[in-house]
């Protein structure tokens, strides 16, 4: 099967939408299939092999510019010229662009870039089309999310094939746009739905909860859940040396991710006086554009005296990501936001670790598929103290639910069984697609 699969790039940001878009392109390669990745916007930022194209379509600054300037006036081709070069292009995760995705700056682009074909863009898509056209023949186009649905009109006239489209964290983008922005994209994604043959959610909280929010026809999604490339973590051990009781953290240090929570049940654990040099380490990107969140808690930090015990690790490469599980004997984020799939979840079970984490989003449907960790109240850090202090106090326990958790991401969260699952998803588009011409 010839899969031509469209994704986002995120600059220099590490992020889960490209670590899940590189794991399933990966998979898919490695299950014998003729697999074609693009990223969109930017080049993709990742912590294993690359295997998307070295080509970036839609870029980022040209888009933006399509956007700014609609219109022509005297020197907008050269100025497009120079920001479509793909130099340029390739320089951009040496920048920080984490204030570049704000839903409220970039509200009048995501509605344009969701009208595909009369949008200020469509010289970029056209130019795409052609392109894959010329050098192509897919058999089927899957788009990482519906974010990009624009482009699929499009590439569906001009090819005449099937298109399978993800579901995965759009809702937190589409929630911060402004209104009258906010219906229109929603309004736009329900009426381009009619484009995608099969929609591939994430999870089957997601694809409920989106489904009924944007109004998709649920008969037309498939639940895959998510999986990470596990060679690494097969041989992964704890570290035996003698060390204390360390709770682990690793996302995007932003708000709708948690720490500020975690920081607070840190505290309340270290009040108790009962787990005696008791640390916390957390790693994660850190953008400018969240200063402000970063600062309030490492004025909490040195408020409570913590700087000894507490650690912000920021952006983390592979092998240190590896070493820093390795490290941990809890994990936990304890996100507000309803997670649709939670990448870092499943390596810290993979790495053995076992997890506390709200029982909302898709980390209900993680915990009970793995029985690696238990759950807290979401938004509520005494609560998350005490159950983090459950597993603190038992190590049978905790080598109990890593043990468990561990077996379960290696039976149902591989690389391997979410592209096997996707595949299926896509013969079942294209039998259905023959049957009906």
């Amino acid at each position: 099967m010839k899969i031509i699969y469209i994704a986002t790039g995120a600059a220099n940001m590490y992020c889960g939408s490209c670590m899940h878009d590189n794991a399933l392109a990966a998979g898919m390669k490695a299950a014998g299939e003729d697999v074609t990745m693009f990223p969109l916007y930017t080049p993709m930022r990742l912590d294993e092999e690359n295997v998307g194209e070295r080509k970036i379509f839609f870029g980022g600054i040209k888009a933006y510019l399509l956007q700014k300037y609609p219109r022509p006036f005297l020197g907008r081709d050269l100025l497009l010229q120079i920001a479509g070069a793909q130099a340029l292009l390739r320089l951009m995760p040496r920048f920080d662009i984490g204030s570049a995705v704000d839903p409220v700056a970039n509200a009048e682009m995501t509605v344009s870039m969701l009208k595909g074909e009369s949008g200020n863009q469509r010289e970029l898509l056209e130019e795409f089309v052609s392109w894959v056209k010329t050098h192509y023949q897919p058999d089927v186009i899957h788009i990482t999310n519906a974010l990009m649905i624009g482009v699929a009109r499009q590439f569906k006239r001009s090819l005449q094939v099937p298109i399978t489209c993800g579901l995965h964290g759009e809702d937190i983008f589409l929630e911060g746009l402004p209104q009258p922005y906010q219906n229109e994209a929603l309004t736009l994604i329900r009426e381009r739905a009619q484009d995608v043959d099969r929609f591939l959610a994430i999870s089957g909280y997601y694809g409920d909860m989106f489904s009924k929010w944007v109004g998709l026809d649920a008969s037309k999604i498939d639940v895959v859940w998510p999986g990470i490339a596990l060679d690494d973590y097969r041989n992964l051990t704890p570290d035996s040396s003698p060390r204390p009781l360390t709770i682990g953290f690793f996302a995007r240090f932003v708000p709708e991710k948690g720490l500020h929570l975690l920081v607070d049940a840190f505290l309340r654990l270290v009040r108790s006086g009962e787990f005696p040099n008791l640390q916390l380490r957390a790693g994660g990107y850190v953008s400018r554009a969240y200063k402000t969140y970063l600062d309030e808690i490492q004025k909490t930090i040195r408020d409570n005296q913590l700087e000894d015990r507490v650690k912000l690790l920021g952006t983390l490469e592979r092998a240190d990501k590896l070493n820093f599980f390795r490290q941990l004997d809890v994990f936990s984020v304890p996100a507000p936001y309803r997670e649709p799939k939670g990448i870092s979840i499943l390596e810290a079970l993979a790495a053995g670790v076992p997890v506390v984490q709200p029982e909302h989003g898709a980390y209900p449907e993680w915990v009970n598929a793995t029985e690696g960790g238990i759950l807290h109240r979401p938004h509520d850090s005494a609560d998350l103290a005490e159950k983090l202090a459950i597993l603190l106090r038992d190590a049978k326990l905790r080598k109990q639910l890593g043990q468990q958790g561990r077996q379960g991401i290696f039976e149902k969260f591989s690389s391997e069984k979410m592209a096997s699952a996707t595949l299926d998803a896509m013969r079942r588009v294209l039998k259905n697609n023959s049957t009906t011409l």
